[in-house]
């Protein structure tokens, strides 16, 4: 037997109009109102065209909760996408998935567009849930991904039954093209943000037919201060604006508006070889509306910069296409007037859906910063590096003790932490929030991770003059004298400080990459008071965080925990990949640390020390590392079969997000994340020096 979707959507919310499975209705009336209340409306979009069989629905009827609340829908929603991939409607179980939870898109379903100054996240089924105005730290305008639609968003898209959505990238860009094909016709939408601001951002939507005729919908309900203030929206010239105190939008097209409360709306049609525009610009709403862009103009400027960035890439490696797209996406998620980058586009997107582990990443971390430095290195983007080189060099200004562990992307020393509990957070993760206290923290390894990528950046070109120098050796003799402090660690970790193994191996790491720069490059400088600095460091790390009786370093010192961030000794070259010690490290790692193929970061809660009950997914970043330690010992098939694991884990586009759930099979955590995309590209460019390659030490 079997309904069509909309008879199932009949049924669920009113029996009577299907009389033959009164019955059944009358058993599953709990599920029925479950569904009214929190399932239906997505759905009824994804299935109401669709023809779906009975025993499908009773999978879907008879799923089993996921962990976290709203389990009972999401099991439902996962039923229907495992329907989806055996009745032959995949499109719409994979749409019904994408409007779960929050009722936006889930996180491997959603794609970066940006101008290098800020960053919009938009879903497969054509919404823009995500942008924040006019930096990447600014309050959303869309907020969609941490609420609902009231929370503002930007969709279009067919308006009836989409049979299926396809995205990629145009080429080697970050203009995002969507098509979406109906019963109908077929449609191609494009995404992206202008290369240049001119003065202030827009973004930029096109929708061209491709055969057929196409009824589309436009829906943009803009939301200042995170989802909470609706706009004052009125006309002035050509554009429809909508404005709050402090910011406006200026919204054109080729297509009729009307203006529905606050938000403006168009329904339109496009038959093959037509094409409709859509211009949404931002600037200080004391400022006139700002001129008209030429969406065509504004395509092909944007296209053209992205092939002069890409052109620079010089890296070869076994993976390109994930390399040069990693690159891409690092490069997207730099803030171009300071050249300093952010570590995620998102705020508050979970490492354990439903948790609270939920923090601010759009700033600017000096320790991801350092990596990124490698990674572009490694791609041959001397330029782009300088610029990174450039910020943490800045972020060293003033005396090293105030030198701090992340900044706003303009420089800003104060990002005071708060909570915004009208937000119900992403599938209902709470809080949502805003800024990150960790900035206060006192983080001894960010000493090293600097010196190692000042000691990189000039070993490929980008050089120091003496006065830099001057100023890293105050930071150097600042080493000296708190490199035996506790510190915070790398996972930030808001408990009391500890003396953390990474922290001192990485404290080592700048004393004795100070000494190497003083031997290759004819710096000044005490170099054997640092030498022996240096020494003392290794042999207390080597004393006090080395665990005799299991063969293994451990995550502080006299801790029984074990930590992934161990896996930086060797690729700091503290220890060589073969030492017995590395080699037993290693093993422990791996027995304690991986499930499903994957490696998480710690055996125990970074706060408590208490074994995790409910543990986030396995950090990426880390798994990378683990790449690196499996060639630097010569285990060179476990390491391309991880990294191909892991590259597989990646959206349809190519993007990685903080972490990786095996058991959910689906990202977490913030994205795109700088750290995990700057570590696949080490990884790769390790894996094809199969460990040979110093400079990558």
């Amino acid at each position: 037997m079997t309904l069509r979707g909309a008879d199932l959507i009949a049924f669920y919310l009113s029996p009577d109009r299907l009389p033959v499975h009164r019955q059944w209705s009358r058993k599953h009336a709990h599920t029925q109102r479950r569904l009214c209340e929190r399932f239906a409306a997505p759905v009824i979009d994804a299935i109401v065209c669709q023809d779906i069989t009975t025993r499908h629905m009773q999978q879907i009827v008879n799923a089993p909760s996921t962990p976290g609340e709203g389990g009972r829908v999401q099991g439902m929603i996962s039923a229907l996408v495992t329907a989806g991939l055996e009745g032959g409607y995949l499109a719409s179980a994979r749409l019904a998935q994408s409007k779960a939870g929050a009722g936006i898109a889930n996180l491997p379903m959603i794609f970066v567009i940006g101008d290098r100054g800020t960053a919009a996240l938009v879903g497969r089924d054509g919404s823009i849930d995500w942008l924040c105005l006019p930096r990447f730290d600014s309050g959303a305008v869309f907020c969609a991904l941490l609420g609902d639609a009231s929370n503002g968003r930007w969709r279009i898209a067919p308006a009836g039954e989409v049979r299926s959505s396809t995205r990629k990238y145009r080429g080697e860009t970050m203009v995002l093209e969507t098509t979406h094909v109906t019963a109908t016709g077929t449609i191609r939408v494009t995404d992206f943000m202008h290369a240049f601001r001119d003065p202030g951002p827009h973004i930029v939507r096109i929708v061209d037919g491709i055969d057929g005729e196409v009824p589309v919908e436009m829906l943009l309900d803009a939301r200042y201060g995170y989802g909470d203030l609706p706009p004052w929206t009125r006309w002035i010239g050509d554009a429809c604006t909508m404005t709050a105190v402090g910011d406006a939008l200026a919204l054109r097209c080729n297509v009729p508006i009307t203006i529905d409360d606050h938000d403006p709306r168009a329904v339109f049609s496009v038959l093959a070889g037509e094409r409709r525009s859509f211009v949404l610009s931002w600037y200080p709403s004391h400022q006139d509306v700002p001129e008209a862009v030429d969406p065509n103009a504004a395509l092909d400027a944007t296209l053209q910069w992205w092939a002069e960035f890409t052109g620079r890439i010089a890296s070869t490696t076994d993976y390109p296409a994930m390399v040069r797209r990693s690159l891409m996406i690092l490069e997207a998620l730099t803030y171009a007037p300071s050249g300093a980058g952010v570590a995620a586009v998102t705020t508050s997107l979970p490492e354990v859906i439903g948790g609270s582990k939920n923090w601010d990443y759009r700033y600017a971390w000096v320790r991801d910063s350092t990596y990124t430095i490698s990674a572009l290195l490694h791609g041959g983007l001397v330029d782009e590096a300088r610029a990174w080189r450039d910020w943490v060099l800045c972020a060293l200004a003033g005396r090293p003790e105030n030198m701090q562990i992340m900044y706003g992307i303009g420089g800003e020393r104060r990002i005071d932490e708060f909570e915004l509990p009208a937000l119900k957070g992403y599938e209902n993760s709470r809080p949502v929030r805003i800024g990150n206290a960790a900035y206060q923290q006192f983080q001894l390894g960010v000493y090293g991770e600097t010196m190692g990528a000042i000691y990189l950046a000039h070993e490929s070109g980008v050089e120091i003059d003496e006065s830099a120098w001057g100023m890293i050796s105050l930071l150097l003799e600042h080493v000296e004298k708190v490199w035996d402090t506790p510190d915070s660690g790398i996972w930030e970790s808001r408990a009391e400080p500890r003396h953390y193994t990474h922290s001192k191996v990485q404290a080592w790491s700048a004393m004795a990459c100070a000494v190497r720069a003083l031997d290759a490059f004819g710096y000044h400088g005490p170099r054997d008071r640092w030498r022996a600095v240096a020494d003392r460091i290794h042999a207390d790390v080597c004393a006090k965080a080395f665990d005799v009786k299991r063969n293994t370093f451990v995550q502080f010192y006299g801790a029984t925990a074990l930590d992934a961030s161990l896996l930086m000794i060797p690729i700091v070259g503290f220890l060589p990949a073969d030492d017995p010690r590395m080699r037993g490290t290693t093993d422990a790692l791996e027995a304690a640390l991986m499930q499903d193929g994957f490696l998480y970061r710690t055996t125990a809660d970074p706060e408590t020390q208490a074994t995790h009950s409910d543990p986030e997914g396995a950090f990426l970043a880390c798994n990378f590392w683990l790449v690196e330690n499996y060639v630097l010992q010569g285990r060179h098939d476990e390491a391309r079969a991880l990294f191909e694991r892991l590259i597989g884990v990646a959206n349809d586009v190519g993007m990685l997000s903080e972490e990786y759930d095996p058991q959910l099979k689906r990202q977490v955590g913030n994205v795109p994340q700088t750290l995990s995309h700057a570590a696949l590209v080490n990884a790769a460019v390790r894996l094809g020096s199969r460990g040979t390659d110093k400079s990558l030490k």
